[in-house]
């Protein structure tokens, strides 16, 4: 990063709705659906239509607004933006501008330097534009109109970010929030959460801005962080060769890793925004945004922090474990089986995840049922079984769905825990083995394991090994007292 000059980034994060239908008619918002077969009279703008604002869209602005520490405004209203492009039917996108649903809140954001609060300028719905499919074989565009309609909200953060590593931890921040909210699935591979990025440059101390760029549409972590580095570099040598960095759109190409003007940077004025004289103003009464918060869950923040003072985890394990609403909910489901919060955070975060990376899935309940992971913990604890028989009894569970009781009980995989029975097997390893037990004598420690694996092997993995080291080393001590009395 540059040393004489302080990055300067600013966010717009474009988030679809997990809606049914579109923001003001009743399509489809089905993704993956036939070309344009989700589409209406409303979609296509056809003359004598008019929109309806979609009512669950409004309830997940002021949701989000909520959990961003927002001010709701109690009156706003929809706006024209203006600009004419093929997959905008109506030559307009209805949006909003000056009256914006949430305004001046914050997010905090983790990096691996350190935690930030980050304000948000403004959360505002709108309706998404169609999609353009230009195929380079034969010269020609298609249009998919499927996507037009579909509810957005856009969030516009402070220009607080100093760095790419910032941005993605930020977008990261975002994305956790509406899953964990149920209000998107954010995923930026399917455009369900896409961004565009501001960025600007000043001489480290000065507290005026320098000269912005934007980078549209941009639908990876990955190409976040890679193409604000590679505006930062190209920024820097135009300062530093005496040059102007001129305010442009730019587009990021993920081939060649580098930026590409689009067009001249638009300003407001460039839209002819305008209120939408077809909808009216939006009130939103104290006692709606009342029932909204009445349904939101614990927060992404919240339950990091209880899963460290309630639960005991590191803020790794924290981090880990509420990077997925579903991965905190099974955690604390497999815990209220077995009060064991260490060895379930270990068991989720490396047996189960291993399952879920090979299913491509995030549902922990996918790999096997909370209760059941619980219990296996549970005879581990009570020390009916080892942490190796605990292995392969959860591979049974997982390939087959039973308690692990019924699979311990029926493949006789419980420990050895008889002192009499373990004493007897220890006798005969330390008789077959009398050359290590002399080296042991003669102060060797490092045989004490060799001896322990001996018996473990004798018991077929079935002896306890608390057991088996607390009784061996009794017997290696009665041993030495007895040479040592003759």
């Amino acid at each position: 990063m540059p040393q004489d000059y302080e990055i300067v980034i600013g966010l717009e994060a474009h988030v679809h709705l997990s809606t049914k239908s579109k923001a003001f008619c009743a399509s489809s918002t089905q993704f993956g659906a036939a070309p344009n077969t989700c589409t209406d009279p409303v979609t296509l703008a056809l003359p004598g239509t008019l929109p309806v604002a979609n009512r669950v869209m409004v309830e997940y602005g002021i949701m989000l607004g909520l959990a961003t520490k927002c001010e709701i405004r109690r009156s706003n209203r929809f706006a024209r933006k203006h600009y004419f492009y093929p997959d905008l039917p109506k030559g307009y996108q209805i949006s909003q501008f000056d009256e914006p649903i949430c305004e001046r809140g914050s997010m905090t954001i983790r990096t691996a330097e350190s935690s930030r609060v980050i304000g948000i300028k403004r959360i505002h719905m709108e309706e998404d534009a169609g999609k353009n499919i230009h195929d380079p074989h034969c010269g020609a565009s298609y249009l998919d109109l499927n996507r037009a309609g579909v509810p957005l909200l856009e969030v516009v953060s402070e220009p607080d970010l100093r760095s790419p590593a910032e941005a993605v931890a930020y977008l990261r921040t975002l994305r956790q929030l509406v899953r964990f909210l149920g209000i998107s699935d954010g995923n930026m591979e399917e455009g369900s959460l896409r961004c565009d990025a501001n960025i600007s440059l000043r001489p480290r101390g000065e507290m005026s801005f320098g000269t912005r760029t934007e980078i549209k549409n941009i639908n990876s972590f990955r190409f976040v962080e890679k193409a604000l580095e590679y505006e930062t570099v190209r920024q820097i040598k135009l300062l530093k060769s005496g040059r102007s960095v001129v305010q442009e759109t730019l587009l990021f190409d993920s081939q060649t890793g580098t930026t590409h003007p689009m067009r001249d940077k638009e300003e407001s004025s460039d839209y002819r925004y305008f209120p939408d004289p077809d909808l009216p103003p939006l009130r939103i009464p104290e006692s709606w945004i009342e029932e909204v918060r009445s349904k939101m869950p614990k927060l992404p923040e919240q339950r990091y922090h209880d899963l460290m003072t309630v639960y005991g985890l590191n803020a790794y394990d924290a981090g880990v474990l509420t990077a997925e609403r579903e991965y905190v909910d099974y955690f604390e489901e497999v815990f209220n089986h077995c009060s064991n919060a260490k060895s379930a955070c270990n068991w989720i975060t490396t047996e189960v995840f291993a399952k879920l990376r090979k299913q491509g899935s995030n549902q922990p309940q996918d790999v096997v049922k909370a209760a059941h992971l619980g219990s296996l913990i549970r005879l581990i604890d009570q020390e009916v079984i080892s942490g190796k028989m605990a292995k392969n009894v959860f591979e049974e569970m997982t390939s087959s769905g039973r308690d692990p009781k019924e699979i311990v009980e029926k493949q006789g995989l419980k420990q050895i825990t008889s002192e009499g029975d373990l004493k007897t097997m220890i006798v005969n390893v330390l008789e077959r083995h009398s050359q290590q037990v002399g080296e042991y004598l003669a102060g060797n420690q490092r045989v004490v394991g060799f001896l322990v694996g001996q018996v473990m092997k004798a018991s077929s993995g079935s002896a306890n090994p608390k057991m088996v080291n607390q009784l061996l080393q009794k017997e290696l001590d009665l041993i030495k007292q007895k040479n040592k009395d003759s």
